[in-house]
């Protein structure tokens, strides 16, 4: 079986658990040496490496709460520490940002303690992340982030989320005309609605879920497996001449 990915590096942040867990273990599965990073998902990341690990992969967990901006130095230490390690250098070619955290933000019940809470993970730390892989990440690198549907059409229950994910598709243009001398893609993939257990509540009422449904051209939710798919296809040598693209992985979703 072909593994597009050996030989190369990559860290996902949030990857213990939903869609970064699936990419975790599809781009182990793809070859890649897989760093993936966990706030409170201790157990579910053990659980990620060990599965890639008894597929025959490689992978290893960081701690990281990135509403703290002082974690991010600290990840970038341990990660060079571990890849050094493993592979004699701390160079890193993926890198993915796709750590979310829990509420949403609506327009009653948000606080500057809220919406601050919700920028500092979805929009200041995968900046700040990328500036620290700056001077890791290899010529012709990658770098995807996790977006959101809502970024272009904003939901007005969660505006504060809608509005730190709209931050995520700009920051990708910016970085994929700075980053493209040096052959590294910046893109998004945005997902639509998919099983995550960020969405349990939704999916289980039976009338929001059939709504949902019904308005997704595909006519169901989407698998957290399809949408690393898409992720797998960006990290590769067939995704080389694709940058600054915000992605839509929603099933036709609003269509």
């Amino acid at each position: 079986m072909s593994k597009p990915l050996t030989g190369k590096t990559a860290l996902v942040t949030g990857g213990s658990r939903g869609i970064g867990r699936a990419t975790a273990e599809r781009l182990a599965e793809d070859g890649a040496l897989v760093a993936l990073t966990y706030n409170s998902g201790k157990h579910g990341a053990d659980e990620t490496v060990a599965t890639i690990e008894k597929s025959g992969g490689s992978a290893f967990a960081i701690h990281a709460d990135l509403v703290d901006a002082e974690s991010i130095p600290r990840l970038f230490t341990r990660l060079d520490d571990e890849v050094t390690q493993r592979k004699g250098a701390r160079t890193l070619d993926l890198l993915i940002n796709n750590a979310g955290n829990s509420g949403w933000g609506g327009l009653a019940d948000a606080t500057p303690d809220t919406w601050d809470t919700m920028f500092a993970v979805h929009a200041r730390a995968p900046f700040f992340i990328v500036q620290s892989a700056l001077s890791r990440l290899a010529a012709g690198g990658r770098i995807i982030n996790v977006s959101s549907g809502a970024a272009s059409r904003p939901m007005q229950a969660v505006p504060v989320y809608s509005m730190a994910k709209a931050a995520i598709n700009n920051m990708t243009h910016a970085l994929a005309a700075e980053l493209g001398p040096r052959g590294i893609t910046v893109n998004a993939v945005a997902p639509g609605w998919v099983r995550t257990d960020m969405n349990a509540a939704v999916r289980e009422n039976a009338e929001m879920a059939a709504a949902i449904e019904a308005d997704t051209a595909l006519g169901r939710f989407g698998e957290v497996a399809e949408i690393a798919s898409v992720v797998a296809f960006l990290a590769s040598g067939e995704g080389r001449w694709v940058t600054a693209q915000v992605i839509e992985a929603s099933g036709g979703y609003r269509l």
